[in-house]
């Protein structure tokens, strides 16, 4: 099954989370079919906190792709800053 999912990324202590699509039976940190996107829990400055790519979301879920929860969470954040 393809899931969309989040893989960490960054150093100790500063987690950054790249959103990718990928067979459910891989390990986390491994190949991705697609990377969608990306999610800073700690921005500094004026970088951005979540960018996420949600045509491509709405394509991996429409062939049966399955998000993670949080991953469904933030496409909703991303789905309203996009209509704000």
């Amino acid at each position: 099954m393809v899931t969309i999912r989040l893989t960490r990324r960054g150093s100790k202590k500063a987690p950054f989370y790249h959103v990718v699509v990928t067979d459910s039976r891989k390990r986390q940190g491994g190949m991705a079919l697609e990377q969608i996107g990306f999610f800073n829990p700690n921005p500094a400055g004026k970088e951005r906190k979540l960018e996420l790519d949600v045509a491509r979301v709405d394509y991996w879920v429409s062939k049966g792709a399955k998000p993670s929860d949080r991953v469904a969470q933030l496409v909703s954040v991303a789905r309203s800053q996009k209509a704000a």
